[in-house]
C-alpha cells in the first residue's frame, strides 16, 4: 500500500514511493528508494519537504497514515469546496475572436525575452524596457478573455523552456493578478517581472541550465544564484518597478523557510513573491522535461492545494485555482458519456463545467467530428458532465491542433 506520511515519522527501513517534492528543484537522484541507512535519512529531511509517499509493501509501515486513495480523496474535498466559492468571470471577447491576437503576442514575448537574454549573455545592458509594449499587448488581451492566452500554454518546444516558461509564467501572472483585483498599473508591473524573473538564467553555464537530468549538489548551488544575479542585473537598470524586482528576488522563496537565496518565511515574502512562487511552480510542473513528464493541469492543481499546508500560502493557492479553473484550458477530460474533449474555454458558471471540445471515442478509438459543448448549458445533459481529467500520454491526439481547429 502506498501511504502519505509526515517527514518526522520517516524511518530506516521504509521504502520513499515518492518524494512529492515537485516544488523544489529537485537534486536526489532517485525518484523511489529504500532508506537503508542515516545517511539517506538525513539527506531526505535535509530537502526541506514536510510530506511524503511510501510503499509499505518494500517497507516499514506507518499504519495510522493516510493510504494515497485518501489522501487524494481528501484534496478533491477540499476542491469542491473552493469550487463552489468561485464566481463568474466576465468576458469582452471570445476564445475565438482573441485567439490570432494571442498567438501574435505569445510569439513577440518569446522573441523579446529570447533577445534580452541574448544581449547579457553577449554583455549588453539589460533594455528591460523593451519587454513593456508586449507586457501592454499580454495585459489587455487577459482582460479581454485570459483563456486565449492560457490555452496556448500547451504549446512547448523542449529547446525553448527557458524562454516560453518566461512567457508562461507572465502569463500566469497577469490573469492571477486581474482575478485578485490588483490596479492595472501593478499587474502591468507583475507581468513585466514575471516575464524577467529567470533574467539570471543568463549568466549560469550552458552545461548546468540544459544539463537532461537532475543536477548534482553543486550543480544546484550554482543553479541558485540565478535569482541574486537576476536582482543584481536588474538593479542597475534605472527605473525598474520595484514590485517587479520583489518577483526576481521571491520567487523561490517559500513560506515554511525551505526556500531560498534567503530562506524567507511567511510574512517576510512578499504578496507579489509569494505569487510568483506559485505560478513558477504551476508551469515548472506541467512541462515536458528531457528527465521527467510534466503534469496533467488539474493534477499539478491538486499538487499545489497539497503543497500550500507547508510551502505556499494557502489563500493564494485556493485564488490560483480559481483563477485558472479546476480543470484549465487545455485539459483532456473524460465525459459521463465516455468520449473524450478538450477543455476550451473556462466556465461563466462555476468551475466545473467548462466549455470542451468533443474529439475523441475511446471505444472505438477514433477521432470524432469536433463539436463544442458549454457544460453550464442547462440543456446539457448530465451524461455529458466531466467525469475526471485524462492524461494526454493515453488519447492518440494532438491537443494544439484540436484547440486551434476552426468550427
Amino acid at each position: 500500500m502506498i501511504r502519505k506520511i509526515t517527514i518526522d515519522q520517516l524511518r530506516q527501513g521504509m521504502f520513499v514511493h515518492d518524494l512529492d517534492c515537485g516544488w523544489l528543484d529537485q537534486t536526489f537522484l532517485w525518484t523511489a528508494f529504500a532508506v537503508t541507512n542515516e545517511i539517506t535519512l538525513q539527506r531526505v529531511k535535509a530537502l526541506g519537504i514536510k510530506e511524503l509517499y511510501i510503499d509499505t509493501e518494500q517497507g516499514l509501515d506507518v499504519a495510522s497514515a493516510p493510504s494515497q486513495q485518501e489522501a487524494e480523496a481528501a484534496l478533491d474535498e477540499r476542491l469542491d469546496t473552493i469550487s463552489a466559492s468561485s464566481t463568474a468571470r466576465p468576458r469582452l471577447s471570445s476564445v475565438s475572436e482573441e485567439s490570432a491576437t494571442a498567438k501574435g503576442i505569445r510569439t513577440l514575448a518569446t522573441s523579446i525575452i529570447q533577445g534580452l537574454m541574448d544581449d547579457i549573455r553577449l554583455g549588453r545592458s539589460l533594455e528591460f524596457e523593451r519587454a513593456n509594449p508586449v507586457v501592454e499587448e499580454m495585459t489587455a488581451s487577459i482582460f479581454r478573455n485570459q483563456d486565449a492566452l492560457l490555452g496556448l500554454q500547451r504549446i512547448r518546444h523542449a529547446d525553448h523552456y527557458t524562454f516560453e516558461h518566461s512567457v508562461n509564467v507572465s502569463v500566469l501572472m497577469l490573469a492571477f493578478a486581474k482575478s485578485l483585483n490588483l490596479s492595472a498599473p501593478v499587474i502591468k508591473e507583475l507581468g513585466l517581472g514575471a516575464l524577467l524573473h529567470d533574467i539570471g538564467k543568463t549568466l549560469v553555464p550552458n552545461d548546468i541550465l540544459n544539463k537532461p537530468g537532475p543536477l548534482t549538489e553543486h550543480e544546484f548551488t550554482v543553479m541558485q544564484r540565478h535569482v541574486s544575479d537576476g536582482v543584481a542585473l536588474l538593479s542597475r537598470s534605472h527605473g525598474f518597478p520595484h514590485a517587479a524586482l520583489s518577483i526576481v528576488a521571491e520567487h523561490h522563496e517559500r513560506t515554511d523557510g525551505s526556500g531560498y537565496p534567503h530562506g524567507k518565511t511567511g510574512a517576510e515574502i512578499s504578496l507579489f513573491g509569494k505569487m510568483a512562487s506559485i505560478v513558477d511552480v504551476y508551469d515548472a510542473i506541467t512541462t515536458d522535461r528531457v528527465y521527467h513528464r510534466g503534469m496533467e493541469p488539474s493534477e499539478a492543481l491538486r499538487k499545489l492545494l497539497s503543497w500550500s499546508n507547508h510551502h505556499f500560502d494557502p489563500k493564494l493557492v485556493q485564488q490560483f485555482i480559481r483563477c485558472v479553473g479546476i480543470y484549465p484550458v487545455g485539459t483532456l477530460v473524460r465525459l459521463a458519456s465516455g468520449r473524450i474533449a478538450v477543455v476550451v474555454e473556462s466556465s461563466r458558471d462555476g468551475l466545473l463545467r467548462p466549455v470542451v471540445r468533443v474529439c475523441f471515442d475511446p471505444d472505438r478509438q477514433r477521432e470524432l467530428t469536433l463539436e463544442d459543448l458549454d457544460l453550464a448549458d442547462p440543456h446539457i445533459g448530465t451524461d455529458e458532465r466531466i467525469l475526471r481529467a485524462v492524461r494526454t500520454s493515453d488519447v492518440p491526439i494532438d491537443i494544439a491542433a484540436v484547440m486551434s481547429a476552426k468550427l
